[in-house]
């Protein structure tokens, strides 16, 4: 089983000429919405991986929960630790002007309600893997990262949107994913040793006997065991949209390791996953099935 606790969000996208100054209206020529919310994304990956999924999260009283929630319904995913806040659903508010460049409002909502006393709503089991971002609150996370200690869980903790107050505790999961921005500024706060990259991930599973991934977009993917260092090349693509990506990659990550896949296997499930997420607009409409990165990795 695969135990998300994380956020949930509406996307509320418009496309504009251009982003507008303090003060200015500017026309628009196009709005959507769509699910996302950093932990939905990552369950639903997982789902459409094919492992089974519980989500722990909240979502308002509002008419934004239903559509939030969709997708997630659709793929099965348990939703039974999805509790209903006072607050509203999380909402990004987005402005995308012509030549792609945006303006983001994140209004956390609900997902500030997800508390360190819901983390026994996961009924964690030994076994399970526990995948974790930091759009809840950070007691929660580092809540949730002892609790799967405790139950022999495997704890997966994605690093975004990085926030500097939890690198005292990043280092407690068994697996830690990072893009290279994120880990850089980990690195720094937390001291690691090492003249380059590769050497300051061997030097983070070396001080914390864990492991670090390092996303590098069309560069590839580095990992860090405290008995192996991992290199994989990306997949060639033109990407479309990367929204999304990084949650694809740790959502099929987490469903490889499920599944039994060593570790570098696991890796390279999710990297090719991410990278087909690339080729479609959105966050979670984008995210690859099962069935389409096994015929990609056999192509």
């Amino acid at each position: 089983m695969i135990i998300v606790i994380g956020s949930i969000n509406l996307d509320l996208t418009a496309t504009v000429e251009r982003l507008p100054a303090p003060g200015e209206t500017v026309p628009g020529s196009g709005f959507k919405t769509a699910p996302g919310g950093k932990g939905a994304n990552q369950a639903l990956a997982a789902a459409r991986a094919g492992a089974e999924v519980r989500m722990i999260g909240a979502v308002g009283k509002d008419a934004f929960a239903a559509e939030a929630l969709a997708l997630l319904k659709e793929a099965k995913v348990d939703l039974s630790g999805v509790a209903e806040s006072h607050a509203s659903t999380g909402t990004a508010l987005i402005m995308v002007e012509e030549k792609g460049e945006n303006i983001i409002a994140v209004v956390p909502g609900a997902n500030g309600s997800v508390l360190a006393g819901d983390v026994t709503k996961a009924l964690l089991a030994k076994g399970d893997i526990v995948l974790l971002q930091h759009e809840i609150p950070l007691a929660t996370v580092e809540a949730a990262l002892e609790a799967s200690s405790q139950a022999n869980a495997i704890s997966v903790l994605n690093i975004a949107p990085y926030r500097a107050e939890a690198a005292s505790f990043a280092g407690k999961a068994d697996i830690m994913v990072a893009n290279e921005t994120e880990f850089d500024l980990y690195a720094k706060q937390a001291g690691l040793s090492g003249d380059d990259r590769p050497a300051r991930m061997k030097d983070f599973a070396a001080r914390n006997g864990n492991t670090v991934i390092v996303t590098l977009g069309a560069d590839g993917v580095l990992a860090a065991a405290p008995e192996d260092f991992i290199e994989l090349a990306a997949m060639k693509i033109e990407p479309v949209d990367t929204v999304g990506a990084g949650d694809t990659f740790c959502g099929y990550l987490a469903a490889g390791l499920a599944s039994g896949l060593a570790l570098k296997e696991a890796i390279h499930q999710a990297s090719v996953a991410g990278s087909l997420a690339c080729l479609k607009p959105g966050a979670q409409p984008a995210i690859p099935r099962q069935a389409e990165v096994v015929e990609t990795m056999r192509a």
